[in-house]
């Protein structure tokens, strides 16, 4: 009986700690988020200053890491903040005729007795829609802030890798510092693998989508297929808003329904194949996590962090189950998640 008192009484403290965590981590996002992000890019870059610094100076190298780092950052963030401006241009141009479309749905909704058309013209309508798409644009517009905080993270960061694996190495307690760094090694590989595969996919979902608004005559194909591409950096929700605006489009641009319901299913497609078919098969199993793992991860971080959270949501969650899988005491939460055992960096 006393043992089980003592399990529950831990397993109170350990979700007590959870919460205050998180919550702390809600609180304090403007600190936190540019760290977990620098530590992200960190992961991602630093194999590239080792390369370097075997024929460079350190300084040298460091600082060709980090301008490689600042313009890919900045090419990103631009090209994506130019997509969406274009399309929330166009919906603020041709807004009349996205009423009228809507209007027309929502009165043949009604004749057939849906009440759920009323409910969204009360509590949303194209206006609604408009003024989403427009404070979604002007966010975009608006994270160079939050970029410029991680990147002097990035600077520093670089700065210290090396010295902080030394420092690691030099602990009392050998068993901690090992396993801290094989973690971190192990973190940081599967990352890049994550990153290597969700990029090469983004690339082809951008293609697809690209060439497939072409196809079909609607506007706007370069920046619908840049927008996939970035979007599906998101699992789950970032290829759903990726589907509905270039269909919220299509509304004001096909003369019928069917032409309509056409592009939807098409984009659809495009993102079930490449996403449930053909990306499974290229990742194999080394990156597996459960599915509601991805999709908490996602609604989690998105919730804490905001856009920034949504993208390295997953990457975290790679990160925190392969340090469980370092202890006997906390793989069983590897396992059960679907994250493999350990393997060598």
């Amino acid at each position: 009986m006393q043992d089980v008192s003592s399990r529950t009484t831990s397993v109170t403290q350990v979700l007590i700690a959870t919460l205050l965590i998180v919550a702390t981590l809600a609180v304090a996002d403007g600190i936190f988020a540019p760290i977990a992000f620098a530590l992200f890019i960190l992961a991602l870059v630093w194999p590239v200053q080792v390369r370097l610094q075997k024929s460079l100076p350190r300084i040298v190298a460091l600082l060709i890491t980090f301008l490689v780092v600042a313009a890919v950052v900045l090419a990103l963030a631009l090209l994506t903040a130019w997509s969406f401006s274009q399309v929330a241009r166009w919906l603020v141009a041709d807004a009349s005729r996205l009423t009228q479309a809507y209007e027309s749905l929502r009165l043949w909704l009604e004749e057939r007795g849906i009440v759920l058309a009323v409910l969204w013209s009360d509590n949303f309508g194209m206006s609604w829609i408009l003024r989403v798409t427009q404070t979604l644009g002007g966010r975009l517009n608006s994270t160079f802030s939050f970029w410029l905080v991680a990147l002097v993270y990035v600077l520093l960061g670089l700065l210290e890798v090396e010295d902080f694996a030394k420092r690691l190495k030099s602990l009392r307690n050998a068993a901690i510092g090992n396993m801290f760094l094989q973690g971190s090694r192990l973190t940081a590989a599967k990352i890049r693998r994550y990153m290597v595969i969700r990029t090469a996919m983004s690339v082809i979902t951008g293609l697809l989508v690209w060439a497939f608004a072409k196809l079909v005559g609607l506007p706007l194909a370069e920046q619908w297929g840049f927008i996939a591409f970035a979007l599906n950096y998101i699992p789950f929700i970032g290829p759903l808003v990726a589907t509905l605006l270039p269909t919220l489009l299509a509304l004001a641009q096909f003369d019928t329904w069917g032409g309509v319901i056409a592009l939807f299913v098409g984009l659809n497609l495009i993102q079930s194949i490449v996403g449930s078919y053909v990306e499974p098969r290229v990742a194999g199993s080394a990156l597996s996590m459960s599915p509601v793992l991805v999709l908490f991860s996602v609604f989690l971080w998105g919730y804490l962090w905001g856009i920034f959270g949504a993208f390295i949501g997953v990457p975290i969650s790679i990160a925190v189950l392969t340090f469980c899988s370092q202890h006997p005491s906390s793989k069983w939460v590897s396992d059960l998640f679907g994250l493999q055992a350990p393997e060598k960096a």
